[in-house]
């Protein structure tokens, strides 16, 4: 009995030359369509590390704002809004001396933000927006005296003929963060 041998037909090839132009079309497609996510920080600039001890401090020099675990404030140990701390800021920081209570000048003025380890991370932000928030306010305020329209105008004059910034030294901006001490 003989068997017949089945013939066996070549196996189909898959055209593979658009192959790669449809990878590429799909990397393409990808790269437009997904969104890469950047994380952005707080753009704070730290003083430079020194070993000698810091210049003492009149109290009178600092606004001591304290936020709590439950988010409620207190500026100089009184109960505040949030949305009242960029008003307090300024009226302490811009005093130059005239109220016995507030700092004696902007350059002496200093900002103490302390915060519960357990205090919400957006109340910290927001805090810390309002206090900024402040110190831009009294810098552009100084920039329309000096006939500009904002500190940002300003400071690109400056930059572009290489002068000091005399508005940053006339409002320096001084806070300290740190947590409260055990107790409070």
């Amino acid at each position: 009995m003989l068997l017949k041998k089945k013939k066996t037909k070549g196996e189909a090839e898959v055209p593979s030359s658009s192959l790669a132009d449809i990878a590429f079309l799909l990397l393409i497609f990808f790269l437009v369509v997904t969104t890469i996510d950047v994380d952005t920080g707080i753009g704070l600039v730290l003083p430079p590390l020194s070993d000698e001890p810091p210049p003492p401090i009149r109290e009178r020099n600092m606004l001591k704002i304290l936020v709590n675990n439950q988010g409620l404030i207190l500026v100089n140990e009184s109960p505040s809004a949030l949305r009242d701390v960029k008003d307090l800021v300024i009226s302490f920081v811009d005093n130059n001396g005239e109220d016995e209570e507030l700092s004696e000048s902007p350059q002496m003025a200093i900002v103490s933000i302390k915060t519960d380890r357990d205090t919400p991370y957006d109340i910290y932000i927001d805090m810390l927006d309002e206090v900024m928030g402040a110190y831009r306010e009294l810098r552009d305020a100084e920039s329309r005296v000096r006939g500009f329209r904002s500190y940002e105008q300003y400071r690109t004059y400056v930059d572009e003929r290489g002068l000091e910034d005399e508005i940053r030294d006339l409002y320096p901006q001084k806070i300290s963060e740190a947590e409260p001490d055990p107790g409070v």
